[in-house]
């Protein structure tokens, strides 16, 4: 582009498109019918600057293979009784073995064709006589524990996006780290406990029947019964009961929930409950369930806690049911989430747990907004007394250089660190640099007796490529740290990585645009620098 005229519209095309980018990262009130026409992303603020909470969580994920291993006993159970096989006992044993016990050796060929046929993930372990018949041990398979696995993790992962989105979070950061762990950053949140709660949930429902004719003072409980505790509540009527005896069976899961909302406590005692829906499958299991065991306590159970263990007065139809527990307003909210975005597969566990408060965030945004102004005014100074009217041309374009790193990172919507305010605050540096290059080149070139318009041409031509060269290689650093870091890492990778950029268009091309400008058009005789 030979035209000055053609260069200068394309840096002032450029130049209007930075500052309408950030027009609303600087104000809240925008034009009428703005956003309909012209962006409305804005620089986001990371947790350092505005203040949340920093998370580091491990998924349990044995723990899924675990419950996995327990739901595929209970299929060969079902599917055992399906087939008219008998068998004493089928049950998981040590972490994910399935044990079965047959009454003789008989069903063995019988028990081996439903496996190959319908559990064919599983293997064969082990095979023994015993007293009462055969035990036959099954495993999960290498390949199906790893699959179990990396799927609980990607789960994981998916369920707390989906929480924190429902619960009101803007611009969380929440990504893998690791082989088994998630990172969750949540600027700007104002409870973070609350948040915790949340994310921590596995919320596992169940719904166990009461055991009937057990007295909490007798030491030995019946088969297939079990001591749950009972959530303590200033509202409940159970305040001074701790535990209760279930029967261990689950009757029904809430893996067949597809709505779980709030509601306030219409009868006068205070509070809320939470009301869930059914899909068909559940609503049908429900009502059989309630029909079969009226004039039972049917207990609610979530995460091991009994939170209501109400009287079934009836059958129960529709595919709706209740929680009741004397809830305040936030525990429904938060129990509601956990309940409608789905289970966690399997146990998460905090690491790491770190709390920035609004202060101290607002306290890093002007120190490091302070800092970055120190340096710039000393290089804009510097460049002023040692280059003259040329380092004044070097300014400007260093000016037009962190419009446009904040521009990109408005359009691209990244997120503003302090690590990335050390970058730009770098790239100052790098852009100055390249204008040192390119005027101590020129400065030589004028020596040797050449005319502004040679040194000019000849200054740029040489210190290019050297520009070039120390650009490239840095940007490919930056973008190795960006792959491969973490969390400030990455803040300072995506500034350093558009200021680099930048800096290459307004170093060599924008101050260019000017010397050309004052040579040709100003005719100038002798250049100052």
């Amino acid at each position: 582009m030979k035209s000055i005229g053609m260069r200068a519209g394309l840096i002032a095309v450029i130049l209007l498109a930075g500052i309408i980018l950030l027009v609303p990262s600087f104000t809240s009130t925008l034009p009428p019918g703005w956003t309909k026409v012209l962006p409305k992303e804005t620089i986001h603020l990371g947790l350092d600057l505005q203040g949340g909470i920093h998370l580091v969580l491990e998924v349990e994920a044995d723990k899924a293979v675990e419950n996995a291993a327990e739901r595929i006993s209970e299929e060969i159970k079902e599917a055992l009784r399906t087939q008219k096989v008998g068998f004493t006992r089928v049950a998981k044993a040590n972490r994910w073995d399935i044990e079965i016990v047959l009454p003789s050796s008989e069903q063995q060929n019988e028990l081996r064709q439903i496996i190959e046929k319908e559990f064919s993930r599983l293997k064969l372990e082990n095979v023994e006589n015993i007293a009462d018949g055969t035990r036959i041990v099954f495993t999960l398979d290498d390949k199906e524990v790893n699959n179990i696995r990396k799927l609980a993790i990607a789960q994981g992962l998916e369920t707390i996006r989906n929480r924190i989105d429902q619960f009101g979070v803007r611009e969380p950061d929440i990504r893998p780290e690791g082989e088994d762990r998630i990172l969750v950053q949540l600027p700007g949140i104002s409870n973070p406990q609350e948040a915790i709660n949340l994310i921590g949930k596995t919320a596992v429902l169940e719904f166990k029947l009461v055991a009937q004719n057990v007295n909490e003072g007798e030491g030995k409980l019946p088969p297939g019964v079990k001591y749950y505790p009972m959530r303590s509540s200033e509202r409940t009527s159970r305040s001074g009961e701790s535990k209760i005896p279930l029967e261990e069976k689950t009757v029904l899961t809430g893996q067949y929930i597809t709505d779980a909302r709030v509601e306030i406590d219409s009868r006068g005692f205070g509070g809320s409950h939470i009301s869930m829906e059914f899909d068909p499958q559940g609503a049908r299991m429900f009502e059989r369930l309630t029909e079969a065991n009226v004039g039972r306590q049917l207990a609610i159970v979530l995460d091991g806690v009994v939170y209501s263990a109400p009287n079934i007065k009836e059958r129960i139809s529709g595919g709706k049911a209740q929680i009741t527990g004397g809830f305040s307003d936030e525990e429904a909210k938060v129990l509601a989430i956990a309940l409608r975005t789905g289970r966690l597969p399997a146990p998460v566990k905090i690491l790491e747990q770190r709390t920035v408060g609004p202060a101290l965030g607002a306290d890093s945004i002007t120190k490091g907004i302070r800092a970055s102004m120190i340096g710039a005014i000393g290089i804009i100074i510097f460049m002023l007394v040692y280059y003259k009217l040329s380092g004044l041309i070097a300014d400007v374009a260093l000016f037009m250089n962190i419009i446009l790193i904040l521009a990109a990172m408005a359009l691209v919507g990244a997120t503003l660190t302090l690590p990335g305010i050390a970058g730009i605050a770098l790239t100052i540096g790098i852009a100055v640099d390249a204008n040192v290059l390119i005027y101590e080149r020129i400065r030589e070139e004028l020596r040797l007796g050449k005319t502004p318009r040679a040194a000019v041409d000849t200054g740029y031509s040489r210190a290019t490529i050297t520009i070039m060269d120390a650009n490239v290689t840095s940007l490919i650093a930056s973008l190795v740290l960006y792959q491969f870091g973490t969390g400030p890492i990455k803040g300072f990778a995506v500034t350093l990585s558009i200021g680099l950029v930048a800096n290459l268009f307004t170093a060599i091309f924008v101050t260019r645009v000017i010397f050309d400008y004052l040579l040709t058009e100003r005719r100038v005789k002798e250049l100052s620098i």
